[in-house]
């Protein structure tokens, strides 16, 4: 038999619980959802798609990329965004691709972002609704390429944000030409649905926006810098929450940079950033530079890669002049001190 001062106890907490039990299935959600499990800061690696000599999706491929960069110490990856080819892929390789990716990344420490974009509303919420049920750690998506107006974009927005709880980051780049989301509309997006307060930010006046969007935390809850980290060390200084970037052939160096510039040691990410902008150089004067590296380290088995658009495509492999791969490795051997001693 309860003593009164136990049935006390019970009722109250009945009283506290109530609430709960009323919720519905989304709001539960949503709730659980308000803090990810895995943080959402440092450097996520937009995968590169990897391409058989035929030009198909090498899956293996891509499963040994997502492995190498968790185990290299990034903090997440992402797919399929700008630097994945997604322009070249087609709608059923979208689908298996995060689907491949989803069952890769359970149990890895790195988080799972998974690009949503689409043309419209309509097309971005079918690859949401398959991406929300294989619960990744955020998604993220590119403004839609359809839309007429500033209004456009925030209906599509906040559609996906309605059929969501995770983070969400809205990239800035992607959408109509000369037409990227304006900060106050992230803002109020962010200020109306918490979890869409991630920002990948990659549009002109570039520093100026930062800026304003770093003063705005909160209601934003982080903002990465991207851009094939070509102005990173800057906006690391500026106190970015991290990048977002194609790097899969360097996410050691990477890695190192962040922990570096996260230890307060503001020569050694110097010293490590020049490095890296060495190689990022080159890829401008040796175009397929960066798939030689993802092959000669053993990440992909070919430097095959798509043009041409996901109705159309042709495939193509890089084919460097001896001079070409000199300059390669004489400029990749300054990494060493920073890459893993079991990768090429």
């Amino acid at each position: 038999m309860l003593t009164r001062r136990e049935f006390g106890r019970l009722t109250f907490a009945g009283v506290l619980a109530t609430p709960k039990l009323a919720m519905n299935a989304r709001e539960r959600r949503r709730e659980a959802l308000a803090e990810p499990p895995k943080s959402m800061r440092g450097v996520f690696i937009i995968l590169t798609t990897p391409f058989t000599a035929s030009g198909e999706v090498d899956w293996d491929d891509l499963a040994r990329e997502t492995t190498f960069v968790d185990r290299c110490g990034c903090h997440g990856v992402v797919w399929p965004q700008g630097s994945s080819g997604v322009a070249n892929l087609t709608k059923a390789e979208r689908l298996r691709g995060i689907e491949a990716l989803a069952s890769v990344a359970k149990g890895k420490r790195v988080a799972l972002v998974l690009g949503v974009q689409g043309k419209d509303a309509t097309e971005m919420l079918e690859y949401a609704r398959r991406a929300e049920a294989l619960e990744p750690d955020a998604m993220i998506a590119m403004p839609p390429s359809a839309a007429h107006s500033v209004d456009d974009y925030r209906d599509y927005f906040r559609a996906l944000a309605r059929l969501t709880a995770r983070p969400v980051f809205i990239q800035t780049s992607g959408g109509v030409r000369d037409l990227p989301p304006p900060v106050d509309l992230i803002l109020e997006l962010a200020k109306e649905f918490p979890h869409l307060g991630y920002v990948k930010e990659e549009s002109a006046p570039l520093v100026e926006r930062m800026k304003r969007e770093v003063a705005q935390r909160p209601p934003l809850k982080a903002v990465f810098s991207a851009s094939l980290g070509a102005g990173w060390l800057y906006e690391m200084r500026l106190g970015l929450d991290g990048v977002m970037t194609g790097m899969g052939m360097y996410p050691d160096l990477m890695a190192r940079i962040w922990a570096l510039h996260e230890a307060g040691d503001a020569d050694g990410v110097r010293e490590a950033y020049a490095k890296f902008l060495l190689m990022r150089n080159l890829q401008q004067q040796i175009p397929g530079a960066d798939l030689y590296l993802m092959k000669k380290r053993g990440i992909f088995k070919t430097a095959a890669s798509r043009t041409g658009g996901a109705a159309a495509w042709k495939v193509t492999s890089v084919d460097l002049a001896p001079d070409a791969i000199a300059e390669i490795e004489y400029r990749y051997a300054a990494l060493k001190p920073y890459l893993r001693t079991d990768h090429p």
